[in-house]
């Protein structure tokens, strides 16, 4: 949240299973491992949601 100020007003976690790890902005999905078959690191992550903003 530091990294975003004002621009993040909430992260929300959702738990589920079977490997699934998504980030979406807004409603739209910006990475999906169910996809891609990696888990993404967290610089990669936080590119991927400054895009989405």
């Amino acid at each position: 949240m530091e990294r975003f100020g004002t621009q993040v007003r909430e992260i929300v976690l959702i738990p589920s299973g079977g490997g699934r790890f998504e980030i979406t902005v807004d409603g739209t999905l910006v990475y999906s491992k169910l996809a891609t078959g990696k888990h993404i690191d967290n610089d990669k992550a936080i590119e991927l949601v400054k895009k989405g903003l």
